[in-house]
């Protein structure tokens, strides 16, 4: 049984920085919303309660019940998590007479308590929060303040509950590694011994239990996770797994060709299918996001299930879903708040009668190439830039046309073959071209003409939870934007989008 730390999750935008910096330390962690939380097991080492931004004075505040917890096992709330401790314990949280948002430093630290060992004082930590612990009931002691917050971090006295008011999981919190490997390591002592070798291991022997010699198949598309799952389902099953490549019509340039010859090597069972004009007569009319991405994905279950019947006896169905599918797919909230749809998160029609196979749903993209590289999967493969399921569907704004697929396409090719020339592909970790539904007055030679613009996204992340936009240099820009507008019939324009996640998405549908 592998241990782990359980997140409960508040609504924080900073919640999943929590579970990769947790990650980082070789420690397996879950998410799961505060309204949904699993029951306790033997595995569950500690609990760490999240930020959010809701106020614990709010009438319908989120509430978490810690009394089946608290003794038992170590709580570290943080932000709202331990403003939520302090208010259910005869302390007072009130509203802050300023906004307190930004770097701040610890004044005082207690480095003789085991979540401040080798803290430094003067560290400086990241505030998020509009109302401040302003005491404490009796039995808590404080363990460190800044100038300005007294109650910057609190513990229990004689149990390992804990709470601090600022956010260790984001970079600009200097030593927050350090408290959060002080609460996981020395205090809930994790024995750090979660790797991308355990994890392979320990998959396959799983999923050759779970699947006996049942058949498997699989939608493939070329990207890092569902070959990685591919590959883990292979390993467990051989032959038994059977691999579809479908061509949607939404893909880049040459992907389809260039896909299917990428895994001639690999062993696997694969098939393509041409249905680029499915797709297309799918989408005719179709403008909202939404709309296009359930569009999609309904016509490639129909497909796909034509496909897997010419199978016989198929019992499984393998997808390559990773943990920020999962998580961007459930919200705290309820439904109404979830970004956006996955288009391999939420189950399958009753008609298809196939059971669900995920390996890859408890890692982040970081973690899957990680694994990837334990299977020996070619870095060819693994070093792709993630490419939504929806393809070039979801690049078009409005409207998708096959002239408008060709357009953008042959955009995108010259942008992602310039990264590659000027050795800068590995230096982003995504980028593609957008199609705008807007059109600019332009000049080419002496006629005016009134034509496409396109916009080129590219960003730096670690596993797509969060990612700034790519500091690209002025002359490769310059280079790129000139060959699209001379060599693209339809584009005149060319802009950058240098907006970061959050609060942007990195794709715009």
């Amino acid at each position: 049984m592998t241990e782990q730390i359980l997140i409960v999750d508040f609504g924080s935008q900073y919640t999943q920085l929590i579970a990769r910096r947790i990650r980082e330390l070789n420690v397996y962690c879950e998410i799961h919303p505060y309204n949904k939380v699993p029951a306790l097991s033997p595995a569950i080492k500690g609990v760490i309660l999240s930020g959010g931004p809701s106020s614990v004075l709010d009438n319908h505040a989120p509430e978490f019940d810690l009394r089946d917890i608290r003794k038992n096992i170590p709580v570290l709330g943080v932000c709202y998590g331990a403003q939520l401790i302090a208010n259910e314990h005869s302390g007072k949280v009130s509203p802050s007479k300023h906004r307190e948002y930004g770097r701040a430093r610890l004044s005082r630290v207690d480095t003789h308590d085991h979540l401040m060992k080798e803290m430094s004082i003067n560290s400086q930590v990241w505030m998020s929060h509009a109302d401040t612990i302003t005491s404490l009931a009796d039995n808590y002691q404080i363990i460190a303040s800044t100038a300005d917050v007294e109650v910057a971090a609190f513990k229990i006295q004689n149990e390992p509950t804990y709470g601090i008011q600022f956010h260790p999981e984001v970079t600009h919190s200097e030593e927050g590694k350090i408290i959060l490997r002080n609460f996981v390591v020395h205090i809930c002592k994790c024995a750090q011994d979660w790797t991308s070798d355990i994890f392979v291991e320990a998959t396959i022997a799983s999923l050759s239990k779970k699947l006996g010699t049942d058949k498997v198949v699989m939608g493939i598309s070329g990207g890092v996770d569902s070959s990685v799952a591919s590959i883990l389902i292979h390993r467990a099953i051989g032959k038994q797994l059977y691999c579809i490549f479908v061509d949607n019509g939404l893909l880049r340039k040459h992907e389809y060709e260039q896909v299917l010859a990428s895994y001639e090597d690999m062993g696997l069972n694969i098939v393509g299918v041409d249905a680029k004009e499915r797709f297309y007569q799918a989408l005719k009319g179709v403008e909202d996001p939404e709309g296009k991405r359930k569009a999609i994905g309904k016509t490639f279950i129909d497909i796909f299930d034509q496909e897997a019947h010419r199978i016989q006896n198929v019992k499984w169905l393998g997808q390559g879903t990773i943990y920020p599918d999962v998580i961007e797919s459930v919200s705290v909230k309820g439904p109404s708040a979830t970004i956006k749809s996955h288009h391999n998160v939420g189950g399958l029609p009753d008609y298809m009668k196939l059971k669900v196979i995920e390996p890859l749903n408890t890692l982040f993209k970081d973690e899957v190439r990680q694994v990837g590289q334990a299977l020996g999967i070619s870095n060819a493969i693994l070093s792709r830039h993630p490419f939504p399921g929806p393809g070039l569907g979801i690049r078009i704004l409005g409207e998708v046309t096959e002239a408008k697929i060709n357009l953008l396409q042959h955009v995108d090719h010259i942008f992602i073959e310039g990264l590659k020339t000027h050795e800068l592909y590995h230096e982003v970790w995504q980028a593609g071209a957008i199609l705008l539904p807007v059109q600019s007055v332009g000049v080419m030679g002496d006629e005016r003409t009134y034509e496409n613009v396109v916009c080129l996204r590219a960003v730096t992340s670690v596993d797509g939870m969060t990612a700034d936009w790519s500091h690209l240099p002025y002359e490769f820009m310059g280079e790129i934007s000139n060959k699209i507008i001379n060599q693209v019939k339809g584009v005149n324009r060319v802009v950058y989008d240098i907006s970061s996640k959050p609060p942007a998405t990195i794709e715009w549908e």
